[in-house]
C-alpha cells in the first residue's frame, strides 16, 4: 500500500438549517463538488495546519472505544477539492469524511463501513461546528437525498430517500454566491441558540413551520410540482429571515434578482456580511445565466451527486 486516497461530495441544506438543531427534520442533496484527502506512508508525520493532530486524535479515540487493533503509521496527506469554503456547502464535512475514512484504513489496514465512518465523522465535525447535528457528514458519507432527523445524540434518523430531484427541477436551479459569511457556522448556531433561549414560544413556533414547509419541499418533489416547490421555497427563506441567519446584503441580492426567480439561504447563512450561497430559482436560467454574468454575480449549477464518500486510491 503505497498511498489512499478518499473523497467526498459537499451539499445543499434544501430546507430545514438550524431547526435540524433543535430535534426538527431537514431534507438534504449532496451536489457534484467533491472534496478528497490523499495520505501517504511517511517516516514522519506532517500536519500541514493545527487542526489536524486533533482530527486524527477523533479517529484513535474511536477505535480505541471500539477496542479495535491498530498500529499508528506516520503519513504525509494532501487535499483537493472543488467545494466553496466558507459558504455552506459542506466542505468541512466532506473534509472529516475523506479524513475518517483514509486515517481509520491506513490505521488499522481495512476498509470501514459508512455507518461508522458517520460516527466518527460526526465528532470529527464538532471541532470546526460544536453543535454540529450531524446532516452534513451524513450527507456527505451517504450521498443523494436525505431526510434527517436528530432527536437526541443517541438517537437519529438517516433516511435515504429513493427519489431523484426531477431534471425540470434541477435545470431550473442556480447556487448564486450572496459572498462569504463573516460569522462560522458555528457562530450562526449559537446566535440562534440565544434566540431560542430568549425568545423560547416565538422560535420554537418558527422551527414548527420550518418543519412543516421542509415536508411539503419532500411532497413537492414527490410529485414533481414545481409551483409548490417555489412556494415552499420562498416560505423557508421567510423563516430564516425570522431566525436572524439572512445578512440584508443577502436580502437585497434576493430582491434585486426577484424578476429573474426567487431563492434561499443554504446552511448556516450570516448577518453581518454575505450569507453564503442561496438556492436559486430560476424561470428562465439562461436569462438569468446572462444576467449573473453581465452583473459579475458568482453562480455554479446545482448538480446533485447521488455518489457519496467513495475510496478512489
Amino acid at each position: 500500500m503505497k498511498s489512499i486516497r478518499y473523497s467526498a461530495p459537499g451539499k445543499v441544506i434544501i430546507s430545514g438549517e438550524h431547526a435540524v438543531v433543535y430535534g426538527k427534520p431537514a431534507l438534504v442533496c449532496a451536489i457534484d463538488k467533491r472534496l478528497s484527502v490523499t495520505f501517504t506512508l511517511a517516516k514522519n508525520s506532517e500536519y500541514k495546519d493545527a487542526i489536524f493532530p486533533l482530527l486524527e486524535k477523533s479517529v484513535l479515540d474511536f477505535l480505541k472505544t471500539k477496542k479495535e487493533i491498530f498500529s499508528k503509521k506516520k503519513y504525509t496527506y494532501s487535499i483537493e477539492s472543488s467545494i466553496p469554503i466558507g459558504r455552506g456547502l459542506g466542505s468541512s464535512a466532506a473534509y472529516c469524511a475523506s479524513i475518517t475514512a483514509g486515517l481509520l484504513e491506513l490505521f488499522t489496514g481495512r476498509e470501514w463501513n459508512k455507518e461508522d465512518i458517520n460516527i466518527c465523522a460526526y465528532q470529527m465535525e464538532k471541532y470546526f461546528h460544536k453543535n454540529s447535528s450531524g446532516v452534513d457528514t451524513s450527507t456527505s458519507i451517504m450521498g443523494g437525498l436525505l431526510y434527517y432527523r436528530k432527536e437526541f445524540e443517541f438517537l437519529k434518523t438517516i433516511s435515504s430517500l429513493s427519489i431523484k430531484i426531477p431534471k425540470h427541477f434541477t435545470e431550473t436551479l442556480l447556487l448564486v454566491d450572496s459572498g462569504k459569511p463573516f460569522e462560522t457556522t458555528g457562530e450562526m448556531v449559537r446566535n440562534v441558540g440565544t434566540l431560542f433561549n430568549s425568545k423560547n414560544n416565538k422560535t420554537e413556533h418558527i422551527f414548527n413551520n420550518i418543519e412543516k414547509t421542509t415536508k411539503r419541499i419532500v411532497v413537492s418533489l414527490m410529485k414533481e410540482d414545481m409551483s409548490f416547490f417555489i412556494e415552499n421555497i420562498q416560505r423557508n427563506q421567510i423563516l430564516l429571515e425570522q431566525i436572524g441567519v439572512v445578512s440584508d446584503s443577502a436580502k437585497k441580492l434576493l430582491l434585486h434578482l426577484k424578476k429573474n426567480g426567487v431563492g434561499k439561504v443554504t446552511g448556516g447563512g450570516g448577518k453581518k456580511e454575505g450569507s453564503g450561497y442561496l438556492l436559486f430559482y430560476c424561470e428562465d436560467s439562461s436569462k438569468c445565466k446572462k444576467v449573473f454574468e453581465e452583473e459579475c454575480i458568482s453562480y455554479i449549477p446545482f448538480i446533485p451527486s447521488y455518489t457519496g464518500l467513495v475510496k478512489e486510491l
